[in-house]
């Protein structure tokens, strides 16, 4: 709990290949805690998954999950030690908490764009300058766009937003350049010609070709792959000057290349050159050619502005792969599919961290995720106030609960989740120098439902107008998921793992066998 609140210190952690890393986020540390006692271990795991869980959910909130995970357990071992039924126990601490549940979405309010500077600062530990990067970055791409992290080569931090689609492929040639100082080939008003298949020869294209030569206009070909031959030709009519092109190879591998393909057409709306369509590339002319109001290549990327003319198709397409977004069940297909979403909507934010080292670089790019997950979970479930103060107001409101418990033991089911909600908002004033108990004290006695505990100055108001927020799908993932992993606890009685093997006793050598000399 060391790294809890706007005062939490951070913690090294030793690597066995390069520099140690020094972090601040919960399930990094969770991850590298490896006891040497077996069944202590094991309890270190099950605390692991805690944070894990929360972490993939929410993207924060994993130092709070791990904390109330362990006052779980720490509070419920007590009271089965003494003879109560862990059953019953952890039945009453799952009412409770789904009871409590529905009382923190009562509690939380939606986030407007002022507010969304204050939750990335807050989940940065107190750093106002990540926190106005990705205010910034939201406002640019939308609450919905992708935001990416980049190390960045300096010191500084620095953000750029990506206008149109943009992937990783460049000119298969350099000889395609039309700015040579900056090494790039830039077109506006540009035809683009998509063929989802290899480009053996010119005379396949020649049709299309003679209409760019006809026309004067500059084309743009993206194809799976082309061939020497082709490309032959298509630089040496460039380098004359008789025809103003451009070629690259098709982003992405197999099915998703496809898809790729199909987003550019539909963006600019134009047709995808392939076999299945029962259109050929030596029979095809000017009507499958998309347009780009502008288009960028450099060596290792392409950008495609679309001219705007195709809006409804695109709209329609975004919603199409939407759907796909819910049904897939991988996070990485999730996220490839979240990627072409934004590349369709228009917009891409990056976000470059700059450290002076890469211990500093590694921990700062850790605390910015923090931060940048955070805003998402905000923007997805709401607000409520922050500082561990949320906690200890669910904690209060677990008399009401307890009437509605079936048996006594239940009851002490919710009077554990009372008991243990408190340390969250304790830890955060004791790595604050001040003293946990008074605080919850402080807090708890007084009515005003937003008043809390500021960490950061040592000062007792009102958390919402302080910008002490936290976002109530952290809250809730932390809640649900700590309670998860100490009813498995609390319901186990012996624990099975394999016994430690001692290693065998290394062969000494005899410093007179003159090992090691050719003699």
């Amino acid at each position: 709990g060391v790294t809890l609140g706007p005062k939490g210190r951070n913690v090294v952690l030793e690597s066995k290949f390069g520099s140690p890393k020094i972090v601040n986020d919960g399930v990094t540390v969770a991850r590298e805690i490896e006891l040497e006692d077996p069944v202590e271990n094991v309890g270190a795991k099950l605390v692991r998954q805690a944070a894990s869980k929360t972490n993939d959910q929410a993207g924060d909130g994993t130092t709070t999950a791990t904390i109330l995970s362990a006052a779980f357990i720490a509070e419920g071992m007590k009271v089965v030690a003494a003879g109560a039924n862990p059953v019953q126990i952890t039945r009453g601490m799952d009412k409770t908490v789904a009871a409590l549940i529905s009382e923190l979405k009562g509690l939380s309010k939606e986030v407007e764009d002022s507010e969304l500077i204050n939750v990335a600062a807050v989940s940065a530990g107190g750093n106002l300058e990540v926190g106005q990067m990705i205010a910034e970055a939201m406002g640019a791409v939308g609450r919905k766009g992708v935001i990416t992290l980049e190390e960045s080569k300096g010191v500084d931090n620095g953000l750029f937003v990506v206008e149109g689609m943009q992937f990783d492929r460049g000119y298969v040639s350099p000889y395609f350049v039309t700015d040579p100082e900056r090494m790039v080939a830039e077109y506006e008003n540009c035809q683009i010609l998509l063929v989802d298949s290899k480009i053996k020869s010119a005379r396949d294209m020649v049709g299309v070709l003679e209409e760019a030569i006809r026309g004067q206009f500059p084309l743009l070909i993206i194809a799976e792959d082309i061939e020497q031959e082709a490309l032959a030709t298509l630089v040496v009519n460039k380098l004359r000057g008789s025809l103003k092109v451009c070629a690259l190879k098709a982003p992405g591998f197999g099915e998703r290349k496809s898809q790729y393909l199909e987003d550019i057409a539909v963006l600019t709306g134009g047709v995808v050159v392939k076999e299945e369509v029962g259109l050929s590339l030596d029979k095809v002319g000017r009507e499958v050619l998309g347009l780009g109001s502008k288009v960028v290549l450099s060596k290792d990327h392409c950008t495609i502005v679309g001219d705007g003319s195709s809006a409804d198709d695109v709209e329609a397409r975004v919603k199409q792969i939407r759907r796909l977004e819910e049904a897939a069940e991988s996070e990485y297909e999730k996220e490839k599919l979240a990627e072409r979403i934004a590349r369709l909507s228009g917009g891409v934010a990056i976000i470059q961290v700059g450290a002076q080292t890469e211990t500093e670089m590694k921990e700062k790019k850790l605390r910015v995720e923090d931060a940048l997950n955070a805003t998402k979970a905000a923007v997805d479930e709401g607000i409520v106030i922050g500082g561990g103060c949320t906690l200890l107001k669910l904690a209060k409101a677990v008399e009401a609960v307890k009437p509605t418990l079936d048996n006594d033991e239940q009851r002490t089911g919710a009077d554990i989740i009372a008991r243990a909600l408190p340390y969250s908002l304790r830890l955060i004033a004791s790595n604050s120098g001040d003293n946990g108990s008074v605080v919850v004290d402080t807090v708890k006695n007084h009515s005003e439902p937003n008043y809390g505990y500021n960490a950061a100055t040592g000062v007792y108001e009102d958390l919402m107008v302080a910008g002490i927020i936290d976002p109530t799908k952290v809250i809730r993932c932390a809640l649900e998921n700590s309670v998860s992993v100490a009813k498995t606890f609390l319901m186990s009685d012996v624990v099975v793992c394999p016994m430690p093997e001692e290693a065998p006793a290394a062969a000494g050598g005899n410093a007179m066998d003159n090992s090691g000399y050719g003699m």
